[in-house]
């Protein structure tokens, strides 16, 4: 049993996901992945056990065999769908990819597995030995395209988080394609590679445990100056490395006997496993940067790629991820660190936590304002060494943390964000990856970066101000013109009530008392109807004749002095707009003109046609305006010329309304002479005039008019 390579390496493999799915359950199944991960180690455990019985006992049969292999390789891609769903839901990649690799991928496995059936149960033979292999190429390309996809399409900060699973999954693909596509080549599954298989799964579970275990220190990868430099001694380094790799495998392949074979490709598999993964690990890269910029640089910082970088980072204005988050992640590149926090001044002077990365913030997470730390970093601009501060707390002038920075564990540098000459946020840098040693170009370079990140952070809380402001100010705007509305009433209503002591017993200004009052009660019901429901001026638009229009505002003004004298068009003048918007906006022109005009003056409507269009004139010889008054201030919002008695909107909501049915208001005055308001509105043509049209064109065709021209 122990001179069987086979069994020795499928058993190895066997007892290793045991393990990783020991570790996994006990500790490890908050999110989808780790659970489907679970289910993956568990398969790998049926299906390395079932090839150690079989090399020792030559059970279980060839389609048990098969059927687990086909359940493992499933059980490996849906981990990968499983990473897809956990780190990529704000992409367009997921819905993609699921569409295409997940028909794909089972399309081929049911089919394979339908096949296998269809032979083990009626003994048909519709796949043979050369099919199935191609089969498991097909399976272990398609793995290998969704860990490239996932890779590809990964954010660059957050592939340290799968970095190792996808290395580990990648790694099994590669070499099951290389066993198959041997296979298919000479006809058999090479034994060499067959027995080195289960020794190679087994020596990639690590690289799952360790993932496993850092999810809840996910580091960020982050763009490396000197870049000439590292990649150049990245390439000799992994060229040397190679080249040693070689000779090794001459030397284990020529001493190692029968199992020479065997023991070459294991060593060759997990060196050059090894090899990528010591490439991409972020701690390898943080340490060769500190030896680089200590031995070949007189400054340890390339600034224009720095500066550059900083720049290309603060113009993504897609919120994601998160300012803040963007922030902590260029200062902590800084000094070679993946974590960070971050507290940001709100309206009340405390400090807010914004965003914590890869550090667990403590139960309470604000700064006071008025803490010593805080009035420290006001009066100077200090970057605070945690480390040192422990050590020494007098080289601080024996200066009191809170207890939000000083109980979150890993944290390192205290960093004030100044806007202006003000401390308008602190920022806690976490443990760098490597040892770093601080010095003046780390201190200034961090200041710089700082001042310049709470520029952004600033103008991005002012903009959030601007938008809350512009709200309530529309809601302040829809609030004024509801009071103006009402006031006009109030004023109607308390001139009713004036008059009523005397005009009591006067059947006709019963009869107008009626009328204004019912007026009033459907202005004001219209009034609660549109806060309750809004809608646009153009629902209740109709068809309706000007001339009845001012006529009756005409009578119903000529209570007051000077009453009005209106001079009607010769024909009728049809426009097209909600009756009681009509009358509101006209009515208050012309009481506007009643306010302006003397009891002995005089008002005069004309209403005119033109081509095309309606004028209606309001002449007043009233006080007049200015050019500058009219072209400055009769139209702006909260502009009025009666003193606090005035809200000043009534001549704006005139001219708003006049020009969203089509039409606009132009006035000509001069002081002491009186003002003319011409209203223009565009004609509206009636039923009966296409009519006549048509009959006197009949090439003319009537269609029904389109809701989008109103």
């Amino acid at each position: 049993m122990l001179n069987d390579f086979s069994f020795i390496s499928h058993s190895a493999a066997a007892l290793s996901f045991g393990l990783l799915a020991i570790l996994v359950a006990s500790r490890y199944l908050r999110r989808d992945a780790d659970r489907v991960l679970l289910l993956t180690s568990l398969v790998s455990v049926l299906w390395a056990g079932a090839l150690a019985a079989q090399s020792l006992w030559g059970q279980p049969s060839f389609f048990v065999r098969y059927l687990l292999e086909l359940l493992r390789d499933a059980a490996w891609i849906a981990l990968l769908f499983a990473l897809l769903r956990d780190f990529f839901q704000s992409t367009a990649i997921v819905g993609r990819l699921r569409r295409i690799l997940g028909v794909a991928t089972v399309t081929l496995l049911v089919s394979l597995l339908a096949f296998g059936v269809l032979e083990y149960a009626f003994d048909l033979d519709l796949l043979n030995g050369k099919t199935k292999v191609v089969g498991q190429i097909a399976l272990s390309l398609m793995g290998l395209s969704m860990v490239e996809q996932i890779w590809r399409n990964s954010q660059s900060f957050g592939r340290s988080s799968i970095k190792y699973t996808c290395i580990g999954i990648a790694a099994m693909f590669v070499f099951d394609f290389f066993m198959y596509a041997d296979a298919l080549l000479f006809g058999q599954v090479s034994e060499a590679l067959w027995n080195a298989r289960g020794l190679v799964n087994a020596a990639l579970v690590p690289l799952f445990a360790i993932n496993t275990i850092n999810t809840l220190k996910q580091p960020v990868d982050f763009q490396l100056s000197r870049s000439a430099v590292l990649h150049a001694g990245t390439l000799m380094f992994a060229g040397s490395y190679l080249m040693i790799l070689a000779v090794g495998g001459y030397y284990v392949r020529a001493l190692g006997g029968a199992w020479g074979e065997a023991l070459q490709v294991l060593f060759l598999t997990v060196a050059l496993t090894f090899l990528v993964t010591l490439l991409t690990s972020g701690r390898v890269r943080a340490r060769l940067m500190v030896f680089i910029s200590q031995n070949f640089f007189d400054y340890k910082y390339d600034y224009r790629e720095e500066w550059l970088k900083m720049t290309r980072e603060l113009a993504n204005f897609v919120d994601a991820p998160p300012l803040p988050e963007r922030v902590i992640r260029i200062l902590s590149g800084l000094v070679e660190s993946n974590a960070g926090a971050l507290w940001i001044r709100d309206e009340q002077g405390a400090y807010v936590l914004k965003t914590a990365i890869n550090l667990r913030p403590p139960r309470f997470t604000t700064i006071d304002g008025d803490c010593e730390l805080c009035r420290f970093l006001q009066n100077q601009e200090w970057i605070i060494d945690l480390h040192e501060y422990r050590a020494d707390p007098v080289r601080y002038n024996l200066l009191e943390m809170p207890d939000s920075i000083t109980r979150v564990s890993g944290g390192w540098l205290v960093i004030p964000l100044y806007l202006g000459n003000d401390l308008y946020g602190v920022a806690l840098i976490g443990n760098p990856y490597a040892p770093v040693v601080l010095n003046w170009e780390n201190f200034d370079l961090i200041k710089v970066v700082a001042r310049q990140t709470c520029n952004l952070l600033a103008q991005a809380d002012a903009q959030s101000r601007l938008s809350r402001a512009m709200q309530f100010e529309a809601v302040s705007k829809a609030s004024a013109f509801l009071v103006h509305d009402l006031k006009t009433l109030i004023a109607q209503l308390s001139l009713l009530v004036t008059n009523a002591p005397r005009h009591r017993n006067n059947p006709a200004f019963i009869d107008d008392m009626i009328h204004t009052t019912d007026h009033a009660v459907r202005k004001m019901s219209n009034l609660v109807d549109h806060i309750r429901k809004p809608k646009n001026d153009t629902d209740s638009a109709t068809i309706l004749d000007l001339r009845d229009i001012v006529a009756e505002l005409a009578e119903h003004y000529s209570r007051r002095y000077p009453a009005p004298h209106f001079i009607p068009a010769p024909s009728p003048a049809f426009v097209e707009a909600d009756p009681d918007q009509l009358r509101s906006i006209l009515g208050n022109l012309i009481q506007n003109a009643q306010d302006a005009t003397p009891p002995d003056g005089e008002i005069t409507l004309t209403l005119k046609n033109a081509r095309d269009n309606v004028v209606l004139f309001i002449q007043d010889t009233g006080t007049g305006m200015a050019e500058a008054f009219i072209n400055t201030q009769l139209f702006k919002p909260f502009e009025s010329t009666k003193g606090l008695t005035g809200m000043g909107i009534g001549a704006y909501q005139a001219r708003e309304y006049v020009r969203k049915v089509g039409g606009n208001i132009d006035v000509t005055s001069e002081p002491g002479v009186g003002s003319c308001f011409s209203v223009r509105f565009p004609l509206a043509r009636t039923n009966e005039e296409l009519e006549e049209t048509e009959q006197k064109d009949p090439t003319i065709l009537i269609t029904e008019p389109d809701p989008s021209a109103k």
